[in-house]
Parts: C-alpha cells; sequence; structure tokens
C-alpha cells in the first residue's frame, strides 16, 4: 500500500514530478514485472520503496530502471562504502552518536530534510571519511520509506569543516570520491534542493574543484561556500537548525539518538537489505566491474595539500 499524500504535497508531487495516483499502480506493477525479468538483478519491490524511487526520477519509467540497477549494482562494485558498516552491527551505532551525520528535524512548513554532515567529529585514524558515506547510505533509505516530503520536496545537504584536517583530506583520494558521489548523487533518487558549506579551511581549494567536476550540473549550480554559522542559520528554518548552531531544533545529541532508535526499529528492514544486490555473471550483456566504473587502481591523493 501507499500512503496518500497531503492536499499539499499532491499538489507538488502533481505539478512538479508528474505523479498522477490513478496511473501510481499501474507503474508500480510495471517496475514490478520488470524487475521479474532482470536475471542479474534482486532488488526491493515494496510499493513505498518503488514509489520514492519513482518520485526522485519524476516518474519516468527508464530513468527509474537506470536508477535502481546502479544502485544494486553498486552494492556489488563498491562495498567498500555500501557495505562498510552494516546497521546491524553495534559499531553503527557507535558512529552514529559520534555526530559526524544526522538528519535535522523535520520543519512545520513543508520544506526540504537537511542532512547536517560534520566530518570533523571523527579520528581519522580508527575511522575513514567512507564510514560517513556508508552511514548516509543508511539513513537515506529510511527516509525514501517513511517521509514523503523528503521524496516529494527532496533535501538539502549542510556540511561543517570546523575541526578537519588534513588527515581527513587525505582520505578522500579521487577513487573514493567518484564512487562516494556516484553512491551518493547517481544512485539515490532525492531531489537534492542545494549543498551549504561553511567552516571551509583554507587552501583546499584543489578539492573543491575537484568535487565540483564530479558533481552533475544542478548539484553545481546548488552549492553555496557560507562565512560563518551566522550566514548559514539564514538559509535554513531555525526551528530545524541544532541548538549549538543558534537554532530551535533541540540539541544534537538529542536529535542523534532519535536517529539511533530509528535505526534499532529498522533492524529487520536492513537485515533484509543485505540480500538484495546483482549477480554480475547474470548480467545480460557486459558485467560490470569497480576498474571499469570508477577506474580503481588508478589513483592518488591530497596528501601534499596545506591546510590551515
Amino acid at each position: 500500500m501507499v500512503r496518500v499524500l497531503s492536499p499539499e504535497l499532491a499538489e507538488i508531487a502533481r505539478n512538479e514530478l508528474s505523479e498522477h495516483p490513478k496511473r501510481l499502480q499501474d507503474d508500480l506493477q510495471h517496475l514490478k514485472d520488470w524487475i521479474s525479468k532482470q536475471p542479474h538483478l534482486k532488488a526491493r519491490t515494496d510499493d513505498q520503496w518503488l514509489v520514492g524511487i519513482l518520485r526522485g526520477c519524476k516518474h519516468s519509467l527508464e530513468r527509474v530502471k537506470k536508477k535502481l540497477d546502479l544502485y544494486y549494482t553498486l552494492k556489488i562494485t563498491a562495498p567498500d562504502v555500501t557495505l562498510r558498516m552494516k546497521p546491524t552491527d553495534p559499531k553503527f551505532l557507535d558512529f552514529l552518536r559520534l555526530g559526524t551525520c544526522v538528519i535535522l528535524p523535520k520543519a512545520k512548513e513543508l520544506y526540504p530534510r537537511v542532512l547536517l554532515i560534520r566530518a570533523g567529529r571523527y579520528d581519522p585514524s580508527t575511522h575513514h571519511v567512507i564510514d560517513i558515506m556508508c552511514l548516509l547510505y543508511y539513513l537515506i533509505q529510511i527516509l525514501l520509506v517513511e517521509d514523503d516530503t523528503a521524496t516529494v520536496v527532496g533535501i538539502k545537504i549542510a556540511t561543517d569543516y570546523e575541526g578537519v584536517s588534513l588527515k581527513h583530506f587525505s582520505q578522500a583520494t579521487p577513487t573514493t570520491l567518484k564512487k562516494m558521489i556516484a553512491v551518493c548523487q547517481d544512485s539515490m533518487p532525492f531531489r537534492l534542493k542545494g549543498s551549504h558549506h561553511v567552516n571551509i579551511p583554507a587552501g583546499i581549494e584543489k578539492i573543491f574543484t575537484l568535487i565540483r567536476g564530479l558533481l552533475n550540473q544542478k548539484a553545481r549550480d546548488r552549492l553555496r561556500i557560507h562565512k560563518n554559522n551566522e550566514e548559514l542559520l539564514q538559509h535554513l528554518p531555525r526551528e530545524i537548525v541544532p541548538a549549538e548552531y543558534g537554532g530551535d531544533g533541540g540539541t544534537l545529541n538529542e536529535i542523534i539518538e532519535a536517529w539511533a532508535n530509528k535505526i534499532i526499529e529498522y533492524k529487520q528492514w536492513f537485515k533484509e537489505e543485505e540480500g538484495f544486490g546483482t549477480d554480475e555473471s547474470k548480467r545480460p550483456g557486459k558485467a560490470q566491474t569497480a576498474s571499469e566504473m570508477f577506474g580503481v587502481g588508478v589513483d592518488g591523493s591530497f596528501r601534499k595539500l596545506d591546510i590551515d
């Protein structure tokens, strides 16, 4: 069963995403039939899951098929991102509680859901930047299934670089960045409504240039850099911003614990998720490999950059 949208969300879905309730069941059945005929693909077929992907692709069935195939292919070709930490493992919750990545509370008015990333919160001698992407990968799945605001209105990303050092940046090799962007930008079916960056260390222009080059045009156009937290606050509803940033959205610890409980609630969902993916030996045509998708084996790093 698919949840019925509020009148306000239904209007946005109709006008911006070409969603028509009378056609929705036919589209869902079409996708389920298509999935069943793909010998290499073992994919989730829950109605609400597929509806979320349909919305992210503006109900283009061909785009949905490509997105679904890529999403499950990356579980095989980029397991160091998608499977680095499993939500059913206690260390997943330990990393979540560091506060490197969290989804902020929902605004009272219709507004994109906001993901706050704080890479400086982890110790690069014990964790890796990919851990953040793995955490984000699973949090996003929950949003896709249960949050109609996120699937219809979209998401924004706010990244705070406070505490980020050269050791953090040196982990972001070109191949790593390609994998992370493939997982986050290319396979996740969300409408990115903006990305905001604050407290950026001096001397990372080269990294930002590389990242911009890997983003699609919409993501580049919606990237904003802010001088300080006060300037960032001007672009987000105060009611969802954590108290630590001058907002009224509760403390970060409160927000993080709410998501820790949500991860526990979805334990069975994530166990089921471990069974989905692709069998490249059965793919019609040429099998997908990590070396072809990401150029694995030809890599570099940012170790020589000077960061203040």
